[in-house]
């Protein structure tokens, strides 16, 4: 599972490298919204919305106070990097739309059996991704939608995500589609760098773990 996991996650992390703040909302520009992408409002109700999805699904899986507690720690900002994500779906979304990419629910599926079967079966690929990446059970067909359409991106563009000009040439895709949709961020949850399409401070524990086990470095 950790390679086709990596190729994917990478794209990401290459998106959430810290920038000059670019540009950012304020609440009285956009009152009640977390962030706005393409003139549509991301509510600061839908975020939290979102956030309680993954702490029910942490507590459903951990039963122990303790090691709840120890999840909760761990995962801090979830508010933040939730928001990041939810945005970053929409980027990827235009940019899919400007390259003429599209994603069956066969796709979708056919890519879940092949990441359920690397994972030991389907409980543990939703264990997986709860634990490493803060997706609950009920979003991870949302989540690997957006794996794919990143792949199959990446692939229409005919570049080579494990290159250094692939990650270049994705990275200025995305930053066209992110000035586009003209997004904006609640200062409260950081701010957007339309050039690199990723929050200023965006600041995930799984960047760290992707990036060292790509270049085959340890920290």
């Amino acid at each position: 599972m950790h390679r086709r996991r990596r190729t994917a996650f990478l794209l990401s992390a290459a998106l959430v490298a810290a920038a000059p703040l670019v540009s950012a909302c304020g609440a009285d520009a956009h009152p009640g919204a977390a962030a706005v992408v393409g003139g549509e409002r991301i509510t600061v109700a839908q975020l939290e919305s979102r956030v309680d999805e993954v702490r029910q699904a942490q507590r459903a899986a951990i039963t122990d106070d303790a090691q709840y507690a120890q999840a909760i720690a761990k995962t801090g900002g979830l508010a933040r990097n939730t928001l990041h994500g939810m945005v970053l779906e929409r980027v990827l979304h235009r940019a899919a739309e400007d390259n003429g990419v599209t994603v069956t629910d066969k796709e979708i599926q056919q890519f879940r059996a092949s990441m359920e079967g690397q994972a030991g079966g389907p409980q543990a690929l939703e264990t997986a991704w709860l634990q490493q990446y803060g997706v609950p059970p009920q979003r991870l067909d949302d989540n690997l939608r957006t794996e794919v359409e990143a792949q199959k991106l990446a692939a229409a563009l005919g570049i080579d995500m494990n290159t250094a000009e692939g990650k270049t040439a994705f990275w200025k895709t995305l930053s066209s589609a992110s000035k586009e949709l003209d997004v904006d961020v609640n200062p409260r949850y950081g701010a957007w760098d339309a050039e690199k399409s990723g929050r200023v401070d965006a600041k995930t524990p799984w960047v760290k773990d992707v990036t060292t086990t790509a270049t085959g470095q340890t920290t």
